[in-house]
């Protein structure tokens, strides 16, 4: 089977055109990857070269020595992956060491994977660890609104997560564990993505201070669900701190939310129910 015909690289455009038409990917921000199944991989082999230089990546994940990602080409547009799929991105095939990789597929016109490709790769390693191996999409983009918020709320995970959980009722369910945040950091480094491991290890959501977001999840639909769910909170923060300066006349309490918890059977962390003075 063509790469393009099948259902995993239709999934993955589609998620990436439905995160320009939310406003996220400006010019060429933001990337997006895709750990493959090894069905998926034997499904489009005969379509996949294997004489491509191997490069390194510029960290070692021997967690995901062997394995394929699709990825997002550095400087290409989200605008354009659904129009321009084989300039757009690539497949992937990382080596057996887990420090080298090599083109197997895609932008044919030159190019290489996203800048953040080892920032993506640290955070595969780490959630395929955390999770049993069913997270497998890790997703960067620049959502207004969460940005705009790390102008005027505290960094910290507690201040992002029970601002953010007492905007809407599901955000508890939807991202139980919380959100963390990364301090302005140079993009594309090693010092950003080792902070963002770290975090990984308990959130799947993780914002870069002035910059935007990172999630990851089991497929398309579930991370960018999260994604979207967590900047649709972050907008009606906005206009809550727009209309009022950030005085709330009520909210969600600590207590509620341990009654939402009960009865939606998710463990919500105590260090996110404290007390507000």
């Amino acid at each position: 089977m063509k790469v393009l015909d099948s259902k995993i690289m239709q999934g993955y455009m589609r998620m990436a055109n439905d995160g320009w038409l939310q406003g996220w990917h400006e010019r060429n921000g933001g990337n997006l990857t895709y750990r493959m199944r090894p069905e998926e991989v034997e499904e489009v082999r005969d379509d996949l070269h294997f004489d491509g230089e191997w490069k390194d990546i510029g960290t070692s994940v021997p967690g995901l020595a062997g394995e394929f990602f699709i990825a997002t080409g550095s400087g290409k547009y989200f605008r354009n992956v659904e129009s321009q799929p084989e300039d757009s991105c690539c497949i992937c095939e990382i080596d057996g060491s887990g420090e080298k990789y090599r083109v197997v597929w895609g932008l044919v016109n030159g190019g290489r994977p996203t800048s953040e490709f080892p920032s993506h790769l640290m955070n595969h390693e780490v959630k395929k660890a955390a999770t049993g191996g069913r997270h497998r999409v890790i997703y960067h983009c620049h959502p207004a609104n969460t940005i705009a918020l790390t102008f005027v709320l505290p960094l910290t995970d507690e201040a992002f997560t029970r601002e953010l959980w007492e905007m809407a009722t599901e955000c508890p369910v939807v991202f139980p564990s919380g959100v963390g945040v990364v301090p302005w950091m140079v993009p594309g480094g090693r010092a950003i993505a080792v902070a963002t491991s770290e975090l990984m290890k308990q959130y799947d959501v993780a914002i870069w201070a002035h910059h935007g977001m990172f999630c990851s999840g089991e497929d398309f639909d579930l991370t960018f669900g999260l994604m979207h769910t967590v900047e649709k909170s972050a907008e009606i923060l906005v206009k809550v701190i727009s209309m009022t300066g950030g005085a709330k006349r009520q909210t969600i309490t600590p207590d509620d939310f341990r009654a939402l918890a009960k009865d939606f059977r998710v463990e919500l962390p105590e260090k996110f129910l404290y007390e507000k003075e």
